[in-house]
Order: C-alpha cells, then structure tokens, then sequence
C-alpha cells in the first residue's frame, strides 16, 4: 500500500472552514489522516514525505458543465464537421488539458457525438489514458427547431444534438443512451439567444418530452440534466425530476421557489464564463463583437441572472462553477475562471467559490471526492500560493505545485518541495 504524508501545509479542507496549518496522511487511494500541525502525524515505514513548504493542499476541482468533447470550435455547426476518429482523439487531448488544469473530476453537460464521452471515461477508468474521474453524458436531445438543430431543407447537418420529436423518440433515444453506457442525458427545454428560431426565453419542448426522459432515468438509475433558461423550461424540469439545471437565468419568482423547495436534490450551474466573455466582446475575433445582438442580450441576461443566482445562494441553493467552456472564445482549459467570475460577479468569497467547485461538485458526481477529509477519495491539489484570498490563483496552472488524482500524483511536486521516503521498519 502506498502511503504519502503530506507536511508543513495550508489545508483548506472544503467545508468552508478557514485555512489551518496542518498534515494529512494518504493511504493507497483515500486520505487515512487530517491532522492539525499541533498534532502531527507519526510517518509510517515506507511513507513518502512531501514537504509543503507553506503551499495550501486542497481538494481536487471539480468542473459541473464539461464539454471535452466541444473542442473550441467558433460554431455550433464545426463540431458536425470533425470526423469521429479525430474527434475521439481531441476530446482524449482535451480530458488531459483539464487534469492539467486542476480539474480532477468533471460533471459531462453533453458529447458531441453519442460514445464520445463513454469510450474516454472508459480508457480513463482503465487506466489507458489520463483524465479527470467522468461522469458521462449524452448528445443534447432536443426537438425540430431547438437548440442544436442544425439542419436545413437542402443540408441534414449534424452537430452535438440528436433531434427528437414527441413523447416516444425522446423515450427511445434515452434509452438507447442508456444502453450504450451514459451516465447522465442531457435535454433541451429551452433555447438560447444565438438561435434565430429558439430563444433563451422560449420553452421548446413540451412537458410530456421531458417526463419521458425522466421516466428513462429514473428506471436506470441515471441523472438528467437540463438547459433550462426560460422561466417555464425551468419549472418543466422541476416538476418531472430533473436534477442538474443549467442556467436557470431567466427564472421568474415561482420558479425560484420551486429551486428552493428542491435545494437538497438539485444543483445549478449558470455558466456564467460564456455568457460573461461573450458579453464582453472576447468573441470579436469570430464576428461576435461587444455589439453583437448576442453579445447584448447576454450582458442583459446576466443582469438578471446574477440576481437570481445570489438569491439561489441565499436561499441555500448549490450553484455550481461550470462555465460552458469548449468554444473558440471560451476555451478548455480556461474553465477556473468560473471561480472568479463567483467572487467577482455573485459575491460569493474565494472560499465560498471554493466550497461551490469541490464539496458542492463532489456532491453532483456522487464520489467520495471534494473534501480534505478522513476516509474521501485522494484527489489533492498542492497550490503554490493561498486560493482562500485570491482564487484566481487557481487559473495558473504553473501555480499547482501538485496534482494527486486517486491517491498517485499526476503532476508530481514541484519546486522547493522536498519529498523523502520514511525507512520501514
């Protein structure tokens, strides 16, 4: 069994609590000990000793709106375009950029294409490739003329969206994503700005499409998630059981009861880095300037949806850091930007971000990861720097000393750390 003992750090432990200085021993692949520096940790034989030298250890990220598979491109059409070969070893190439990154586990809001997700969270638990612990999500299931449907009369175009229509296809294509492996289907209630034909404020399926869906899941034991907008997307996702809600930004007053009547078995997650990057301009370069119709209604959208989502908080609502990251202006590996946009946009403090990005996100995964604490699964990050006062420290990946995924470093300390082995005894 390897053991690793972790001294002389600043252990910010996940519950919100302050930073303490303190030792934390990990046995094979869960963390056995968490100790306060006035109680040190005997080393045991064989023990490798990693001296912290001040750095903070902290939980693993958690990302709650994955798309390894989205590849950043400028368009929703360009994803139909890359062949599913190429496509599979981009989306491998992107699961390493967000191990890399600090994310240790992400949460899928869809694939690109239906296996993408599945056959790399299958190589990654196999051990064949590097990645972040998956839970695996369809294609967006949505109805003619909703978010994804890309085709036109003389072109039948393909994107990240399988189109269904009425209560049996729905029915059919999430049973089908069961069989081939997904862990969570993901649906499309409501549109989005950039589509001429279903906006944000539009419901575009139907409450027996979404029951339909969610009698799959919940026969299979599998999640739903929902992009959810509109006011009536949301409270349509709500009443059939819908766990994961994206968005949520245009929720109205009973929609927000509705969040809060469910708080402990909901999670939300704006997505704010999209909307924010698109609604400053950052898309300039692929024809979206500040200008832009969509870059308006974004910065008016999230007038509005930063004032529900701190009344979400405020009620004891979980929302979630996950910022839509996998288009040109809004790149993976980009993704701990959402922390910031947190503290700077929701007023959440770093370690409320903090808090929403590991405990919270561990918590949606349904793993024993997210927390420094006895007996949790060993994904640690080792920062050169205090996340609690500054958490877009979070963002510089040279700034993570250390990356233990499941008790082994991925990426092993660095810098003035200095590692040793305890002689057995």
């Amino acid at each position: 069994m390897v053991l690793t003992l972790f001294r002389n750090v600043r252990v910010i432990d996940g519950e919100g609590g302050e930073p303490f200085s303190g030792e934390v021993l990990v046995e094979g692949n869960r963390i056995r000990t968490v100790s306060r520096a006035e109680s040190p940790i005997a080393a045991p034989g064989g023990a490798r000793v990693v001296d912290g030298g001040g750095r903070t250890l902290m939980p693993g990220l958690v990302e709650a709106h994955a798309h390894i598979s989205f590849c950043n491109t400028p368009d929703l059409e360009s994803l139909g375009d890359i062949p599913p070969e190429e496509h599979t070893l981009l989306s491998m190439k992107f699961a390493r950029v967000m191990l890399d990154q600090g994310f240790t586990s992400i949460f899928s809001a869809a694939a690109a294409k239906a296996r993408l997700d599945i056959v790399i969270r299958n190589a990654i638990n196999a051990g064949d490739i590097p990645g972040p612990r998956m839970r695996a999500a369809s294609p967006e299931m949505t109805p003619t003329s909703g978010l994804g449907d890309v085709r036109r009369w003389h072109i039948n175009r393909e994107t990240f969206a399988i189109v269904c229509d009425g209560e049996e296809t729905f029915r059919r294509t999430a049973r089908e994503m069961v069989r081939e492996g997904v862990d969570t289907l993901k649906i499309n209630p409501s549109g989005d700005e950039f589509i001429p034909f279903a906006r944000a404020h539009e419901t575009v399926m139907n409450e027996r499409e979404v029951a339909a869906v969610c009698e799959v899941a919940r026969s299979r034991s599998k999640m739903v998630a929902a992009h959810a907008r509109s006011a009536e997307s949301v409270k349509m996702s709500l009443r059939q059981g819908v766990q994961v809600l994206y968005h949520c930004t245009l929720s109205d007053e009973e929609a927000l009861d509705m969040l809060e009547a469910k708080k402990d078995e909901i999670f939300v997650a704006p997505t704010l880095g999209m909307a924010h990057v698109t609604g400053q301009g950052e898309g300039k370069a692929y024809g979206v300037d500040y200008d832009h119709p969509v870059a308006n209604f974004f910065r008016l959208e999230s007038i509005k949806g930063i004032a529900n989502m701190k009344e979400l908080k405020r009620r004891g609502v979980r929302v979630l850091p996950g910022g839509d990251y996998g288009f040109a202006w809004n790149p993976i590996g980009t993704n701990a930007r959402d922390m910031e946009h947190f503290v700077k946009l929701l007023d959440y403090t770093p370690l409320e971000a903090i808090t929403a990005a590991t405990k919270f996100g561990g918590e949606l995964m349904g793993f024993d990861v997210g927390l420094v604490k006895e007996g949790m699964l060993a994904d640690l990050l080792l920062v050169d720097g205090d996340p609690s006062k500054d958490v877009s420290i979070l963002q510089d990946k040279d700034r993570l000393a250390g990356i233990m995924k499941d008790g082994t470093f991925w990426k092993e300390p660095s810098g003035d750390a200095v590692a040793g082995a305890v002689a057995a005894e």
